[in-house]
């Protein structure tokens, strides 16, 4: 083989395609930024830090993220942008040195309940081919091992039209499809109470229904059963024949005439299902949910065992393992059967999915099985398994944008997160990460910290370097980069335990433990232990449990810090009061609203598939009530002003004086508890970060009565100096008589807790155990679980 000698030994000048080697932001103005510039180095991992709120998100998501994916969408052709969303250009002057950007964000997966770990990763979609392919009895292609495609078949004649003749034939069809029958691949079927939807020793008459709404007036209702003609009304419900019972609950529906109107008859089972089953749970009146919670009872499916799967596609199986026993193994158990596969004629099928399932392991979501909904998942859970896809992606120069990805993370585990962020970094990508946790922090190549404070206080880039330029920098990370909780000299004594005995959901192996009541106790351990497990499936969340789960709230753009908390209510009436006027004016969602942009304060114009404008209404100049309405004043401020304030503001203007309101004081106080005093009462929810959002939902929660508060994981999206404002808080719970139970990670809330309960020793079916139950000081001195080795580390003991 020959090769090609050079003679000439100068250095080459470098080539102009090797100066494009940075990203370049200048006057960046997205929600709360002022104006940013900055540089970026490519191929490099920055780190973006800064207090909850201060800006991060809006400079890499909603500037440098978002500008990408705009301009990659421009290069498809008009018809394909009309499926696709549209995006604005963010406010930004100049964006250069732009690539690809692959965002791995904390959203919730899909809560479906078809969606699972397996249908969102491709991983069940190898295995149902390698099933057809391999499996015996064989039943059929791929999709007869789905639980998503239902068994089908038909006959019947088809007409078609050949050469001016008109012939008849006669045509069948039939789809396999591996769905249950019973339970329509959901693997539970939905079982009602009847004892919550009617009193059966009473007659229709004497009101025997107890559901809400249903009045004994009530004409679409209540008299249809009680005058149909197929019911005695005066006769007590337990005293119905067969036939009558099975006409008030089955019967199909029916034309009656009541009083010469036509109505139409169905049993109530059939009524219930349709009025109040096939709505969003989250989307009822409280007092619905509630009822619909009593009275609906979901158990799984007797016919399929949970599995989804029909009694054929469960028949097949390869070396005695049916495909629905390959989805229900724990994730590395299934990772060592495939791999114990030697089948030359599907040796690339095989491949593929060893690497899937490997990568699983290896992002530490190995304690996971392929059928586990995927929403029943974490935010942390969520992202690292969209990060599976991109492990062992061939793509280079690509800009990968991560939020966060430490979140639901042990100590234990960071360091194999921090090892796959430089993997993709060393492949030559451009990693971006939003990040407030040290030990993530430390291994940036670049960091930049925005602030100094949140909301209208940040927005401005603090520094921009070195690790060891930002610990020497005087920022608020930089103060608090090394800071260290201390465990505390003394702990409090308990006033009495919450009792769990035999607690098996999912992983957990019969744990019984006694859990300290009046104390802040700490729920500890890798993820995937079972922790969550433990307190939220076996602690009855009933009257005196309030508990504040990771479940993002829900809101659009005319929700608002007001409307979620309830704080607008008192503010209206309050308004209504002082101006002797209905409190309705009060509402931009209601007839207070200004007619032009409906109370939205901007207008929207939508131009298919180019990006929508929202221009600022030009009626009320974006204040969104009526002019009108802007007359009436209470404490010398209208309602637009109102929202306008920061929540500090609005406490000191409700707190005294001519708008002194009580109800809206109590309100705010609890924002201010949380450290949210920055925000304006105004802001839509939909600009809110993580961080706030999590903090916004524990203000609210505060609110409920309750002895027992349970946090999942409350420091999520906080900064290390918020960290301290959320561990005062949770003092002030606890001396204030109630009992404070958090499932946590971060060492600081370890340090200060009074009891921990750690569980392990390690995660799925490797865990699910108790393995110390006491104080700080005693898991640092005894370090016998990897947490009590974290907890003294970083304790400096």
């Amino acid at each position: 083989m020959s090769t090609a000698t050079t003679t000439d030994t100068r250095s080459p000048a470098p080539h102009a395609a090797d100066s494009h080697d940075l990203i370049r932001v200048h006057g960046a103005r997205e929600n709360n930024l002022k104006d940013v510039s900055i540089e970026i180095p490519k191929r490099r991992l920055t780190v973006f830090t800064g207090v909850s709120g201060s800006g991060k998100s809006s400079l890499v998501f909603s500037t440098i993220a978002a500008e990408s994916q705009r301009l990659i969408n421009e290069t498809y052709s008009a018809f394909v942008q009309g499926f696709m969303p549209t995006l604005a250009r963010p406010d930004v002057d100049v964006l250069e040195g732009l690539t690809t950007a692959i965002i791995v964000d904390q959203q919730r997966m899909g809560s479906d309940p078809r969606s699972t770990v397996g249908t969102a990763t491709d991983a069940n979609a190898m295995l149902r081919i390698l099933f057809s392919r391999l499996g015996k009895p064989h039943i059929g292609s791929p999709q007869a091992y789905s639980f998503n495609v239902a068994s089908i078949s038909g006959a019947g004649a088809v007409t078609t039209e050949r050469a001016g003749k008109t012939v008849k034939e006669r045509r069948s069809f039939s789809i396999t499809g591996g769905m249950c029958p019973r339970c329509e691949g959901r693997g539970s079927v939905s079982d009602i109470d009847l004892t919550q939807l009617y009193d059966d020793s009473k007659s229709l008459a004497e009101g025997a229904f107890t559901i809400p709404g249903w009045k004994s007036d009530s004409f679409w209702t209540v008299r249809v059963y009680a005058e149909s003609g197929f019911l005695d009304p005066s006769k007590p419900i337990r005293k119905y024949t067969k036939k009558e019972m099975q006409d008030f609950l089955y019967k199909e529906p029916t034309k009656v005439k009541v009083e010469g109107v036509n109505l139409t008859y169905e049993g109530l089972i059939p009524k219930i299902q349709k009025s109040f089953l096939a709505k969003d749970r989250e989307a009822m009146q409280p007092h619905i949910r509630a009822f619909v919670d009593r009275a609906v009872t979901f158990t799984t499916c007797p016919e399929c065992d949970g599995t989804r799967l029909s009694e054929a596609a469960r028949s097949s199986k390869i070396k005695g393992i049916s495909i629905a026993d390959a989805c229900a193994m724990q994730i590395s158990d299934l990772a060592e059967w495939v791999g114990g596969l030697d089948e030359p004629s599907v040796a690339p099928l095989l491949a593929a999915l060893r690497h899937t399932l490997d990568s699983f392991v290896e992002i530490g979501l190995g304690y996971l099985s392929l059928d586990r909904p995927s929403g029943t998942l974490s935010g942390g859970e969520a992202q690292r398994t969209k990060m599976i896809r991109h492990l062992g992606s061939s793509l280079t120069d690509v800009t990968y944008v991560f939020d966060e990805p430490t979140i639901g993370l042990h100590p234990h585990d960071i360091q194999r997160m921090n090892d796959l962020l430089l993997r993709l970094r060393d492949k030559g990508n451009t990693v971006l990460v939003v990040e407030h946790k040290p030990e993530a922090i430390t291994i940036a190549d670049h960091v930049v910290d925005l602030g100094p404070g949140a909301g209208a206080a940040g927005g401005t880039v603090c520094f921009e370097g070195s690790i060891a330029g930002l610990r020497a920098s005087g920022t608020v990370t930089g103060r608090h980069f090394d800071d260290r909780a201390s465990l505390k000299a003394s702990v409090r004594k308990p006033t009495g335990a919450l009792e769990i005995r035999g607690a098996k959901a999912n992983n957990l192996r019969d744990v019984d433990v006694d859990i300290p009541l009046g104390v802040l106790v700490a729920v500890t351990g890798v993820a995937g232990s079972g922790k969550s497990s433990l307190l939220h499936g076996s602690i009855p969340t009933g009257e005196g449990v309030v508990s504040v789960d990771q479940a993002p709230i829900r809101g659009s753009r005319r929700s608002n810090p007001a409307t979620y908390t309830g704080l607008l209510d008192p503010i209206r009436k309050a308004f209504a009061k002082a101006n002797g006027v209905k409190p309705a004016l009060f509402s931009a969602n209601s007839e207070g609203a200004c007619p032009t942009c409906n109370g939205a304060g901007v207008v929207y114009t939508d131009l298919a598939m180019m990006a929508g404008v929202a221009i600022p209404c030009e009626e009320c100049e974006g204040k969104r009530y009526q002019a009108s309405v802007l007359e009436y004043h209470l404490g010398g401020r209208d309602i637009s002003e109102v929202l306008a304030m920061s929540v500090l503001e609005a406490r000191e203007f409700f707190g005294d004086g001519a708008a002194r309101t009580p109800a809206a004081h109590a309100i705010l106080d609890r924002l201010a508890d949380v450290g949210l005093g920055y925000l304006s009462l105004g802001q839509p929810l939909t600009t809110l970060s993580g961080g706030e959002r999590q903090r916004l939902k524990l203000a609210t929660h505060m609110a409920d009565k309750g002895g027992v508060y349970i946090l999942d994981e409350p420091t999520t999206g906080l900064h290390l100096a918020d960290v301290e404002q959320l561990l005062s808080l949770l003092d002030r719970l606890v001396d204030s008589g109630k009992s404070v139970i958090v499932i946590e990670h971060h060492q600081a809330v370890m340090a200060h807790a009074d009891w921990i309960v750690d569980l392990g020793p390690g995660a799925g079916h490797d865990g699910g155990r108790v393995v110390f139950e006491g104080t700080p000081a005693d898991l640092v001195a005894a370090r016998s679980t990897l947490t009590g080795e974290h907890l003294a580390a970083y304790v400096g003991a």
